[in-house]
């Protein structure tokens, strides 16, 4: 199968997906060595998820299937240009290479405007639009100095 191919089964999986009801506009293919192990279509709706975006779906499939966190071996196509919250999954999970068909100033066109997100993300915490606050506890800093001293720990 050709890239091209993978990005149409995306685009015929969000497809489908939105006919059928099951959420946005939205589908995801993860690739590797050119066949198609994983599909992702978008199911906020359809399981009250927010995070269930089609990027996100297709990557906890393919992890689960291959039985790794590390998909850089990997290639992921998506119906649209991934929203901040995919973008930072596909770049934990290492891909190789991220191909998608809409962009995010197509996707505002009709909704689905992620801009507000891009732009939080980069300030500081005290001034995102969510109040964010830095709340320490006298044992809050025991899980990192923990895991720095594990000997068994598996590391990402």
């Amino acid at each position: 199968m050709a890239g091209t191919d993978h990005m149409q089964r995306a685009v015929a999986i969000a497809l489908e997906k939105m006919h059928d009801n099951e959420g946005g506009p939205f589908g995801a293919v993860v690739v590797r060595n050119g066949e198609i192990i994983a599909e992702g279509w978008n199911r906020v709706t359809s399981t009250n998820d927010p995070t269930a975006h089609a990027e996100i779906v297709a990557i906890r499939a393919a992890c689960t299937g291959l039985g790794t966190f590390d998909l850089s071996d990997c290639e992921m196509f998506a119906s649209c240009e991934p929203c901040p919250m995919c973008l930072g999954a596909i770049y934990w999970a290492r891909f190789r290479r991220l191909y998608y068909a809409n962009t995010r100033h197509e996707a505002a066109q009709i909704g689905f405007d992620d801009e507000f997100i891009y732009k939080e993300v980069c300030l500081d915490p005290p001034a995102r639009n969510i109040p964010t606050l830095q709340l320490k506890t006298s044992d809050s800093d025991k899980p990192f100095a923990e895991w720095v001293k594990k000997p068994d720990k598996n590391a990402y």
